[in-house]
């Protein structure tokens, strides 16, 4: 369907979202840095030092995970470079000589934090490690990541290596928006193949909540001594999910179960309701030229009382008659900050009759026509 409309005037939102940042559980929480958003429209929720750049550990393998995820032949087989499996750290068990497929290697990274699958992915990837780091910062770039440099895959530390609670959840919400991404990371564990020859091994993943907090959908622990204790969690309720980042804490698993739990209690589906009423899409072959519209379902987002959203129609510059009342005849999406919030089918209002007086005249002329032509 063409886009052919934008932007309806009146926009009515019920219910009441708590949406300035409140440090309700400010002194609770260990972390250096922290933040707590809403996923959809990236709204902070709370958060403290979110801009600081710091050491992220291994949630750095978020951004080698995703990118490996987006390659082609995720599932072929190649074996693993010899002298990049070679690195200290946390491990999947790669040896020499062992073949593995990138989706192996992303599952080691998000749920073993294998140094050896992250290093393994780049080389394979980029030829590398500094040519994917390349890779890794152009990405962070398109993602708004703007206070972020990447130097390893892994996450192991150097000085240059440096992101920012803010930036690790605009990589978390573009993460778990890819869906092997999601389903790895979701998971407390994973059968996985690789080797040489390859056979079967399982994965544990090292993300405590996501078996210990209800709706927990990942996704990723970092620990160095330079950086401490990191955690990137994602969760979802009742049709809200939030990201929530800390970074050099003490008791980080605390820490995200009091965020999500004051996240959860703040942020509330809101439903939209909007005027249809000058909404018409343009009709052939009916005495109306127009079918009036309507929204399929009720439509709910994470948004706020007083947020001013767009709207944005999608549809064909015309339709044929008959339409019958309840055809789908469109889409119309939400949009808070250019973000999509929410979105719902269109359909017709009203029954749309074919012009069979029109009908029966563009007949007549058709045969008349053709009489012409083919009888002398």
């Amino acid at each position: 369907m063409k886009k052919f409309s934008c932007i309806l005037l009146c926009v009515c939102l019920f219910s009441v979202l708590v949406t300035p940042k409140v440090r309700a559980v400010d002194g609770a929480i260990s972390a250096k840095s922290y933040i707590l958003i809403e996923a959809t429209t990236e709204r902070v929720i709370d958060s403290k030092n979110e801009q600081l750049q710091i050491p992220v550990a291994s949630t750095t393998k978020i951004m080698t995970a995703l990118i490996t995820l987006e390659q082609k032949g995720l599932d072929s087989l190649f074996i693993v470079d010899a002298n990049a499996i070679k690195v200290e750290g946390s491990s999947m068990g790669l040896r020499e000589g062992d073949k593995a497929s990138f989706f192996a290697l992303a599952n080691g990274m998000l749920l073993s934090s294998g140094n050896d699958s992250a290093n393994a992915a780049a080389v394979k990837i980029s030829g590398s490690i500094p040519k994917f780091a390349e890779l890794m910062n152009k990405r962070a770039k398109e993602l708004g990541m703007d206070n972020s440099n990447f130097v390893t895959p892994s996450g192991l530390h150097d000085e240059q290596h440096y992101s920012t609670a803010y930036d690790m959840a605009l990589l978390a919400k573009a993460a778990i928006q890819n869906e092997r991404f999601l389903s790895i990371c979701s998971k407390s564990k994973a059968k996985v193949e690789f080797g040489n020859p390859p056979f079967t091994r399982y994965l544990a993943n090292h993300n405590r909540l996501v078996k210990e907090y209800s709706g927990c959908i990942g996704v990723k622990t970092g620990f160095t001594k330079k950086a401490g204790r990191c955690l990137v969690s994602a969760a979802t309720r009742d049709g809200v999910t939030l990201i929530c980042v800390t970074l050099n804490a003490s008791n980080d698993w605390q820490d995200h179960t009091r965020l999500l739990d004051y996240g959860f209690s703040v942020v509330k589906p809101i439903e939209i309701t909007a005027s249809y009423e000058n909404i018409r899409l343009n009709v052939v072959g009916s005495q109306d030229k127009s079918v009036a519209v309507m929204p399929l379902d009720k439509t709910y987002a994470s948004v706020s009382q007083n947020d001013k959203l767009t709207q944005e129609i999608y549809a064909d510059k015309f339709y044929y008659a008959p339409i019958n009342k309840g055809d789908i005849v469109g889409e119309i999406r939400h949009l808070y900050n250019g973000n999509v919030v929410a979105t719902t089918g269109l359909v017709a209002a009203q029954d749309v009759k074919i012009d069979i007086v029109q009908k029966e005249k563009t007949f007549l002329k058709k045969l008349k026509e053709f009489l012409s032509k083919h009888i002398r």
